[in-house]
């Protein structure tokens, strides 16, 4: 069984939809983020860094509890102990966990920013829009580009790179991106999105989801002088 913290955000959703589609056990425990619940004492021992998704494998290594944090690094865990969405070739093995890192060091901080200045910024900026609105759309010209080869981002077979970066493009819009214009992005987009266990994995605590962007005290715990307190 595995404890899951976690919230309604792109980057919790990569592991619910991990859980579904590698038929794993698990019990999602809400960590709310516009509440402060990430800066919770327990929550810290599982993720120093107070970032959702956390999670404890009760029966991890040599059968004993095992706590991991960092989205990235949990589906690789998930994915060697299930045998599951990362292959064993050292080819293909690389191409996903290239891939893996691309949406960990692009896909999500760069979407994640034009997301932020877009819809919580407290002012518009036009110069930080300007700046991660164009990168978001040269972030999807490189996946069209990929796409217009491979059925998905690591070659012919879905992986755990499809998982990460799936939930992100969600939010095209707010990101500054016309998905239109990157019609094999689209189409890559629109088929992750039929699967069931897709779908199983967003409808994870939907019912607490929320829309924080108007609600100050939200926006201090996730954005404020709250994340910089001494811990």
């Amino acid at each position: 069984m595995i404890d899951l913290y976690t919230w309604t955000t792109p980057n919790g959703h990569k592991i619910h939809i991990a859980l579904e589609e590698m038929g794993l056990e698990y019990t999602a425990h809400p960590i709310n983020i516009g509440k402060g619940d990430q800066f919770g004492e327990e929550f810290l021992k599982i993720s120093p860094n107070n970032k959702i998704p956390a999670m404890v494998d009760q029966d991890g290594p040599n059968g004993k509890p095992y706590a991991l944090f960092e989205s990235g690094a949990m589906l690789i865990y998930l994915a060697e102990k299930t045998g599951r969405l990362l292959p064993t070739d050292t080819v293909k093995r690389n191409d996903v966990m290239q891939w893996l890192m691309f949406q960990m060091a692009s896909v999500g901080p760069m979407l994640g920013q034009a997301h932020h200045f877009n819809k919580y910024a407290p002012e518009k900026i036009e110069y930080a829009v300007k700046r991660y609105e164009s990168e978001a759309n040269r972030i999807y010209g490189v996946m069209d580009r990929r796409l217009a080869d491979f059925k998905f981002l690591a070659g012919n077979d879905y992986s755990i790179a499809d998982i990460a970066t799936w939930p992100w493009l969600r939010s095209a819009e707010t990101q500054g991106v016309n998905i239109d214009d990157y019609p094999n992005v689209r189409r890559w987009f629109e088929m992750i999105g039929d699967r069931e266990n897709v779908k199983k994995g967003l409808q994870v605590l939907a019912d607490h989801h929320t829309d924080l962007s108007q609600d100050k005290d939200a926006l201090e715990n996730m954005f404020g002088s709250k994340q910089y307190e001494k811990r």
